[in-house]
């Protein structure tokens, strides 16, 4: 699909459109924008391998930092080649990085090469600029709710379901064991949570990673959550974030039998969908209950009681939640052993874990719940089996299980907890992240990745947003636990990089980020692998007008291992196959058999993982959209993106419209025209410049004549 570029308008002299540069492809930046004390690297690349290349393009020996307002320039310097001019092998690129951190005044920039008339997008420098990727990455999960419609005003106007979701007959309310669909008496109301990804099932242990990221979001910086985001429980005095991740907490506790042990999962035979949720009426089944899932209750519900208890307004709930997670520990103690499920009766996902993880998990229950009781019972627990969890034992941290690090490195900061064990986590760590593990601060300091947000080849696997977010969590730990401080700017600045990773400084030029651009993003991927927004339904890239899915969801991102099913006969899909492995990744949302699920679905834990990150970089000030800033001179075309024909409206008497196509070149000249006609020219991207008395605008016009 092709990517929309919305409506911007920029003011400036009509002396600066005299030699108009030309927004470029070679110029990657972080879309929506930079703090003002951050690192800023823009890469400039010249694709040597994979479908965007050849490409050729050298920039200029002085690049400069342009301000939007009035193309005044506040930066000049030279571009450094990236590893003495060597083709990136992930990428198949060369590159370039132009560095301005020292450029740090609030405003609206973008980085120009005067010698080839060539620039970048525009972005934005001020310290809150993340707190609307925030909200809506947020606000993504209120549309994962399940058991609740979706109505205005907390729904967009045009991403409604007015009717509950799954609570029809056989459905939720009424959810019967799958091995005895016919025993009524099994029945149990297993409503609420939230749906796992772009399917509507739903699993215990899938939630274990997902809502220990979002409650550590909240505990290490609960000052930039407010209780204003749109959802149906802003205003009750309650962060939002609180409230969203307790819609999934009490349909854990459903999922909860009386003596303590969990159910695995709420699941429809398969994975059927429907557009919109309230449509998907098959039949629905619980899995029955498991260690593993229990296991998982226990962690969560105990680190959830010691978030919720701190509260005053939400410490009866932090008392029950505590109260749920000794319960599911006691019945771990009267059942030991492992599970195995075999998922008998379904054919959707089975959710069961190793017993390595089964194990580690317990570990994390036992930790916060020393946390959440001080009781040396569970701290002789953590004691004895700490030195078992394999990144102690590698010395070797690693993204593929923050949940269990994460759950480590807490233990260090509670009261009472023992020394010398504090001590060998902190060690072990420093290590692992400044040394043992090359692929954290060695690659770092190595510069192995021309996108700054390293990861090996084998490490790109299916979900790879999730681990790519929780590699610059890894370098955040560092900060916030206060580990290796001589080395705090280069973890702080690595930890940044991930996040310009997912705003647009990637090898395909995307905010990973589903329309981004409602927040500053120039290039946001148009579809996403999801049973409501997906393929063939009204919010698909390709329908007309585009509505597309709501803003802030991220997709798994890009996977090398890709295939299409087997029964798939076409011509090889590259992207996202053939490709070097940071350039597989395609924007499309087919399903069978191209199956793009597994580079383009959704998921709670990989939201999760990139609100973990991102929260860290927020702003306290207060989180609304922001609007355009409105120019002196006012003109309005519409409808665009259009079929050819775009009206224009304006207070102005008398005016020029110069339109440019792609290329720079004009196509058009027009005296005070009611309409610019596009209908003669390609589909694509052209810019127009209005000039008048009162002063200059320019804007862009997407023109899809052809869907006319």
């Amino acid at each position: 699909m092709k990517s929309v570029l919305i409506l911007s308008l920029l003011v400036c002299s009509p002396a600066c459109f005299l030699s108009q540069s030309v927004i470029d492809d070679h110029f990657r930046i972080d879309q929506i924008g930079y703090r003002q004390n951050a690192r800023k690297v823009a890469v400039i690349i010249e694709p040597q391998t994979g479908y965007n290349a050849p490409s050729p393009f050298t920039p200029g020996p002085v690049l400069e930092v342009r301000r939007a307002s009035d193309n005044l320039v506040v930066f000049s310097g030279s571009p450094v080649p990236w590893n003495n001019g060597n083709t990136h092998t992930q990428s198949g690129d060369k590159g370039w990085w132009f560095e301005f951190t020292s450029v740090n005044v609030q405003g609206d920039y973008y980085v120009n090469d005067p010698s080839s008339n060539k620039r970048s997008f525009t972005f934005t420098i001020n310290d809150d600029v993340y707190n609307n990727a925030l909200k809506h990455a947020i606000r993504a999960l209120y549309y994962q709710r399940c058991g609740l419609p979706k109505s205005v005003p907390y729904a967009s106007s045009q991403h409604t379901d007015n009717t509950a979701c799954h609570v029809g007959s056989m459905q939720d309310l009424n959810c019967r064991d799958v091995t005895q669909p016919n025993n009524t008496g099994l029945e149990r109301d297993l409503s609420g949570g939230w749906h796992d990804a772009g399917d509507y099932n739903k699993y215990t242990n899938f939630c274990h990673a997902t809502v220990h990221y979002l409650l550590d979001a909240y505990e290490q910086n609960p000052g930039i959550f407010p209780d204003n985001y749109g959802i149906p429980e802003s205003g009750n005095g309650i962060p939002d974030i609180l409230d969203e991740i307790r819609w999934e907490l009490d349909w854990l506790m459903k999922m909860q039998e009386s003596n303590g042990g969990g159910l695995m999962k709420v699941s429809a035979q398969g994975f059927p969908s429907a557009s919109p949720p309230s449509a998907d009426n098959p039949q629905r089944f619980y899995g029955g209950v498991a260690s593993s899932a229990t296991r998982t209750l226990a962690s969560i519900f105990a680190h959830a009681a010691i978030v919720y208890g701190s509260i005053p307004a939400t410490q009866t709930y932090g008392a029950t939640l505590l109260s749920r997670a000794q319960l599911a520990w006691t019945w771990l103690q009267n059942n030991p052993g492992f599970s195995s499920y075999a998922n008998t009766g379904f054919g959707s996902a089975n959710p069961e874990i190793s017993q390595y993880a089964q194990s580690a998990t317990s570990f994390t229950a036992a930790v916060y719940l020393y946390a959440a009781t001080g009781n040396v019972t569970y701290r002789s627990y953590v004691d004895a089996n700490y030195s078992s969890i394999q990144p102690i034992q590698w010395t070797y941290w690693y993204p593929f299980e923050s949940a269990y690090q994460d759950a480590l490195l807490y233990y260090t900061t509670v009261p009472g907890a023992t020394v010398s064990v504090v001590n060998a986590i902190r060690n072990n760590c420093s290590t692992s992240v400044s040394a043992n593990n090359g692929d954290l601060l060695p690659s770092v300091t190595a510069q192995t990745d021309l996108y700054r947000a390293y990861m090996k080849n084998a490490d790109y696997v299916w979900n790879n947003n999730e681990f790519k977010a929780e590699t610059g969590s890894i370098f955040w730990n560092m900060i916030e636990y206060n580990i290796n401080s001589a080395n705090h700017p280069a973890y702080r600045y690595a930890a940044e990089d991930y996040i310009h990773f997912f705003h647009g400084v990637n090898a395909v030029n995307y905010s990973f980020l589903v329309k981004s651009d409602v927040y500053g993003a120039d290039r946001p991927i148009r579809e996403i692998y999801h049973g409501w927004f997906g393929d063939a339904t009204v919010y698909d890239g390709s329908a007309v007008p585009y509505i597309g899915p709501p803003p802030g969801f991220l997709t798994c991102g890009i996977n090398p291992t890709y295939q299409p099913d087997g029964s798939y006969t076409g011509p090889p899909i590259s992207p996202p196959m053939n490709q070097p492995v940071q350039k597989s990744y395609k924007d499309w949302n087919t399903s069978w058999p191209e199956n793009s699920w597994e580079v383009t679905e959704v998921g709670i834990y990989t939201q999760a993982a990139y609100i973990k990150l991102i929260s860290k970089f927020a702003d306290t000030v207060s989180i609304v959209t922001s609007a355009l800033t409105v120019p002196a001179v006012q003109v309005k075309t519409f409808p665009n993106p259009g079929p050819g024909i775009f009206n224009v409206e304006t207070a102005e008497g008398d005016y020029e419209v110069t339109v440019y196509n792609g290329s720079g070149q004009i196509v058009l000249f027009l005296h005070s025209p009611a309409q610019i006609d596009l209908r003669e020219f390609s589909d694509g991207l052209f810019f127009a410049v209005f000039r008048s008395p009162g002063g200059t605008v320019s804007f862009k016009l997407l023109n899809q004549s052809s869907n006319r």
